[in-house]
C-alpha cells in the first residue's frame, strides 16, 4: 500500500524547516548573527529566497525554530498526565526526567554545540526579545490545559480562567529560571554531571514554592 501523500508532504515540509534552520544556525555560530545575510542562508540550505521566506519570515525565527517543538510542551504534559495525577506533579516529574536526560531545555547540558547556541541566543538582543513571544505562547497553551483541569480546590467559575493564566505564567517562569540558572553555572565552568544533584534539588524547591503559593513571601 502506498504511503499517504499528506504524510509525505508534511515530512518533507518538516525536513525543509530543519534544513533551513540548521544551515542558518551554523552560519550564525560561525560569523555572528548580524553578519549573516538571508542570501547566504538560502545558498547554504540550497533553497531559493522566496522558498526560505515561505518557511521563515525572519532570521530570528530561523535561529529559534528548535524551540518550536517546546512551545506547547508543558501543555502536552498536563494533557497527557495519568488519571489522578495533579498537573504540578506531572510537570515536576517531566522536568526531572529532562534533567536526568541532560535535555538542553533544562539548561543542564554541557555539549559544546549546545553551549555555543546558548551563547548565541543570550548574546543577541533580537533573539532574546523574540524568545519572549515563544514564552507567551507556551503560557497560553498551558493556561488552556490548566483551565480544563480546574484548580484543586473550589473557586468561583469566573476566576477559573484568570487562575489558570496566573498559574501558567508562574510555572513557565519557574522552568525558565531553573534552566537559565543551570546554564549559567555550566557557562562558568561547571559540568552537567557535577551539577545534577543540585539541579534536582533546585527543581524540587521551585515546585514546592509553586505548591505553597509562595507562602514564604506572603
Amino acid at each position: 500500500m502506498s504511503e499517504n501523500p499528506t504524510g509525505l508532504r508534511e515530512r518533507k515540509r518538516q525536513r525543509t524547516y530543519r534544513t533551513i534552520s540548521e544551515a542558518a544556525i551554523a552560519l550564525f555560530l560561525e560569523k555572528g548573527f548580524a553578519a549573516v545575510s538571508v542570501t547566504e542562508i538560502a545558498e547554504a540550505a540550497q533553497v531559493s529566497k522566496p522558498t526560505l521566506f515561505r518557511y521563515f519570515p525572519s532570521k530570528e525565527d530561523m535561529a529559534l525554530y528548535r524551540f518550536a517543538d517546546h512551545e506547547d510542551e508543558a501543555a502536552r504534559v498536563v494533557a497527557a498526565r495519568a488519571g489522578g495525577t495533579a498537573p504540578l506533579d506531572a510537570l515536576e516529574t517531566h522536568f526531572l526526567t529532562g534533567l536526568a536526560a541532560r535535555d538542553p531545555v533544562t539548561g543542564l547540558c554541557d555539549a559544546p554545540e549546545v553551549l555555543a547556541f546558548h551563547r548565541l541566543l543570550y548574546g543577541t538582543p533580537s533573539l532574546v526579545a523574540r524568545l519572549h513571544s515563544y514564552t507567551a505562547r507556551s503560557e497560553e497553551a498551558l493556561a488552556g490545559e490548566l483551565a480544563k483541569a480546574g484548580p484543586g480546590h473550589a473557586a468561583p467559575r469566573a476566576d477559573l480562567r484568570l487562575t489558570a493564566r496566573l498559574a501558567a505564567s508562574q510555572i513557565v517562569a519557574v522552568q525558565r529560571v531553573l534552566a537559565t540558572e543551570n546554564w549559567r553555572r555550566i557557562s562558568e565552568g561547571a559540568n552537567a554531571e557535577s551539577l545534577y544533584a543540585q539541579a534536582r534539588a533546585d527543581a524540587h524547591h521551585a515546585f514546592a514554592l509553586l505548591r505553597s503559593g509562595l507562602a514564604p513571601y506572603a
